[in-house]
């Protein structure tokens, strides 16, 4: 599973549709090597269908895709496959009648077919980064909870050691608390170097997940901005969500209640959320450090001493008498 550093990936101008409907009316994405980038968007704004594009499971109209500055646009998802892309389709599609590492295994076939011997170690490493799925090595794939099932389709992703995953909707009919852990399965993704590009709609976890937000709007991107900068009034507008946006983003870094010992309370706070909340502290440093030292200049300057001016007694006037 170890991976020699992420790739990066460019679309430029990207149309697609389904026979007289145009879905995507030219969409522009870029993704750093290592970076995590998400994709959000209401039902209809075209997010999964430019996954789709992406990987080749759906041809383009126009425009073009290059993977490591090579153009990618006319091969075949297979071909995308072996040149180190990865894809967990919506919905998990997990074979349910398979066990575990059956399904791990067709992840591999063309990492098989071009190097038998390096089974073994992409297995081994699989297991070890996801311990749950070691536990359920021989059980049947259908016999899995839906957070078991969609950390078995990241894995099975991952067998064949891409250098960039496409993930559409991970959180897709899961319950919050089981997508919350799932960010500890993507985390854990993001450590092997890989670069990821997801398609999401809880907006909580793709603000906890990812680098980068983009969101998409009637076939088309109309707002790219870095997860710690987004301003959330804008981003609720773009996704015509209002208040229930707010309710979402208040609950990025949880706050602890007293007495709280929900498995959510207990559960640590991610990586991305620890550096959000270290870089809000930074910000409000400089603050707090001029205030304090105004405050000590305050004590330390003396108090100064009010002035009293007498007033000279008035002359007598003369009276002559």
């Amino acid at each position: 599973m170890a991976t020699t550093g992420g790739a990066t990936l460019e679309a430029k101008g990207l149309r697609a549709g389904f026979g007289a409907a145009t879905v995507l009316h030219g969409v522009d994405v870029s993704v750093a090597s290592g970076e995590v980038v998400a994709i959000l968007g209401l039902n209809g704004a075209g997010k999964s269908v430019t996954l789709k594009v992406l990987a080749g499971l759906l041809p383009a109209r126009g425009g073009s895709v290059r993977l490591d500055g090579e153009d990618i646009t006319g091969i075949s998802p297979e071909q995308r496959v072996s040149r180190g892309m990865g894809h967990v389709l919506q919905g998990r599609h997990v074979f349910g009648e398979l066990s575990v590492e059956q399904n791990l295994r067709l992840g591999a076939y063309l990492l098989r077919r071009r190097d038998p011997s390096a089974y073994d170690g992409a297995l081994a490493g699989v297991l070890d980064r996801f311990p749950r799925l070691a536990e359920r090595r021989g059980q049947l794939a259908g016999s899995l909870s839906g957070g078991e099932q969609a950390m078995l389709a990241v894995g099975r992703a991952l067998m064949g050691g891409p250098r960039i995953v496409l993930v559409d909707e991970p959180t897709a009919g899961l319950s919050p608390l089981v997508s919350a852990g799932l960010v500890d399965t993507l985390e854990a993704t993001r450590e092997t170097g890989v670069t990821m590009l997801l398609v999401e709609q809880n907006t909580r976890f793709a603000l906890d997940l990812a680098d980068r937000i983009l969101v998409m709007r009637q076939g088309v991107v109309v707002h790219d901005a870095s997860s710690d900068d987004v301003d959330h009034a804008d981003l609720a507008e773009l996704l015509g969500i209002g208040r229930l946006l707010t309710a979402s983003v208040a609950g990025r870094v949880p706050t602890k209640v007293p007495g709280d010992t929900s498995p959510a309370a207990k559960r640590p706070p991610t990586k991305r959320q620890t550096a959000s909340k270290k870089k809000a502290a930074a910000k409000k440093a400089p603050a707090k450090k001029k205030a304090a030292a105004k405050k000590a200049s305050a004590k330390k300057a003396p108090a100064r001493k009010k002035t009293v001016t007498k007033k000279a007694p008035a002359k007598r006037r003369a009276t002559g008498r």
